[in-house]
């Protein structure tokens, strides 16, 4: 049996704060590379990946989702490393929610 949590009144539990993550659109990284990196690292499903990369395509950028602070950073940071890797200047930031 799990224990009990009780929570006291006037108690406040603290939830790290939301942030935005956006993606950046540039003229050099591959569409199916950036659609790869939205399913494999942000965990999108593929018709969804491919309507983000192709609104950050005509738009500029565009929200991927939006998760707490540590959790952007962690998949920005996985996100940056991967197109590095390939040699590619695909941009991530986030922003405040």
């Amino acid at each position: 049996m799990l224990p009990s949590i009780e929570i006291t009144p006037g108690q406040q539990t603290e939830l790290e704060p939301l942030y935005r993550v956006l993606i950046h659109n540039d003229d050099v990284t591959p569409m199916d590379f950036v659609t790869h990196i939205l399913v494999s690292i942000f965990f999108l499903g593929y018709p969804e990946a491919v309507n983000i990369m192709l609104n950050a395509h005509r738009n500029g950028m565009s929200v991927v989702q939006i998760l707490p602070k540590a959790e952007a950073e962690k998949r920005i940071n996985k996100a940056h490393f991967a197109a590095g890797l390939e040699g590619y200047p695909l941009q991530f930031s986030m922003e405040p929610e």
